[in-house]
């Protein structure tokens, strides 16, 4: 259905079954977040799970709560509730660490993985997200390999060369655009390479299929789009081909077969609990067990295949009104996108997402001229996004941007 009208962006909410799931989030009155894909809003469950964590297991239960408590479960619990979000079966994934760290552990495993008739390199896009180009660039050096990359439109070509390593994020965290993970798997699998799937826009946003598409390896972030919180864990998958082969480059003692046996040699453990390092951090984990919580509420009301197809008719929604309203923008999300909406602006971009911010329109900028909205089907509503744009194109119409306060650079933007 088109919707044309403010009226049937509010009936488009009084019918959609994933509605009650926004009671599962504080968000504050009035505010229209659009945010979640770069930081999710806090679980109401979260305050006093942590409360509990923090007074009853940490407080009364002390040292005794790695076993009360299940804290040393955490890397393994959390990554079986994540599981089936990304294509996995269960057993198969870890939380632990960074995204960052994550990401090196597994190209480096890949690096030591890929065939000798490979080249030594690991290839990725030029528009990948840099903290991964950053890592992937030192890992190679780290390993006598180098770093190469391609446009999105050249990586048939590229593969060609037979690179070790393909690094791909699977929606792109500047435009939104997202790759066809199973065609782009089967094409570097034909010439022999091995791919790292960054999941950092796509876990909990989009359906992933990690085994069905056989990918080798895969990393993703906790406080995006699964709620966990500033700064929450990142998750690990290998491919259970690998999984017994595939060596960490940080072997930590929790990654160790036998940790309490404290010997001298390290000797994996079995599978990806190898990729654990040292001890899980409790209290970010238990934050993010609770945003995780609320991706498998929505499995009630029909999991991430009702959260796409929401997804999709926000977004679709979000383009339609802007088009109609803000002629000014150059929307750069294409049709196989991931759930956010991104416009190109050359002038004026970071101060008017900055005038929005004062209206309670949260969005971001990205260098250079990118105004990125996202949208959480959990929680974002049609009429959150006819509002928004609503909002936008006033910003835009009188100039409210061109205020000197909204050119002022914060740290984050």
């Amino acid at each position: 259905m088109t919707m044309t009208t403010r009226e049937q962006a509010i009936a488009r909410d009084a019918a959609d079954p994933l509605a009650p799931l926004r009671e599962l989030f504080e968000l504050p009155p009035g505010m229209i977040y659009l945010d979640g894909n770069s930081l999710g809003p806090l679980p109401r469950a979260t305050p006093a799970r942590l409360a509990q964590a923090i007074t009853a297991e940490w407080g009364q239960g002390l040292i005794g709560s790695w076993n009360s408590a299940g804290w040393m479960e955490l890397p393994r619990r959390i990554g079986d509730a994540i599981a089936p979000l990304i294509g996995s079966a269960i057993g198969q994934v870890v939380v632990a660490d960074s995204t960052s760290v994550n990401l090196h552990k597994v190209l480096a495993a890949a690096l030591r993985l890929a065939p000798p008739a490979q080249r030594r390199v690991i290839l990725t896009e030029q528009e990948n997200f840099p903290t991964d180009r950053y890592i992937a660039a030192e890992t190679a050096r780290m390993h006598g390999a180098s770093l190469e990359s391609c446009s999105a439109e050249g990586l048939d070509t590229a593969l060609t060369s037979r690179p070790a390593v393909l690094l791909l994020t699977q929606v792109n965290y500047r435009t939104g655009a997202m790759h066809d993970m199973a065609a782009v798997t089967q094409a570097a699998h034909r010439v022999g390479t091995l791919v790292v799937w960054d999941l950092a826009h796509s876990a909990g946003a989009v359906p992933v299929d990690l085994l069905g598409a056989s990918a080798d390896f895969a990393v993703g972030c906790g406080y995006k789009f699964l709620n966990g919180g500033p700064g929450a864990p990142a998750f690990l998958w290998v491919h259970p081909r690998h999984a017994d082969r595939a060596e960490n480059p940080l072997p930590g003692w929790l990654g160790h077969a036998e940790p309490f046996d404290f010997t001298a040699d390290y000797a994996p453990a079995p599978g990806v609990a190898r990729f654990i390092c040292g001890s899980p951090a409790v209290l970010s984990m238990t934050a993010l067990e609770c945003g995780v919580a609320t991706l498998r509420a929505a499995d009630a009301f029909g999991g991430m295949a009702a959260i796409r197809a929401k997804s999709l008719a926000l977004t679709a929604l979000f383009m339609e009104r802007a088009a109609a309203r803000c002629p000014g923008l150059r929307c750069v999300t294409p049709a196989a996108r991931g759930s956010q909406v991104s416009f190109a602006r050359e002038e004026g971009g970071y101060a008017i997402i900055r005038a929005l911010i004062t209206r309670g329109v949260i969005g971001d900028f990205r260098a250079a001229d990118i105004l990125r909205f996202g949208v959480t089907p959990l929680y974002t509503r049609f009429i959150d996004v006819w509002d928004a744009v609503e909002h936008l194109a006033e910003v835009l119409e009188n100039g409210e941007w061109r205020q000197p306060r909204f050119a002022e650079r914060l740290a984050v933007t």
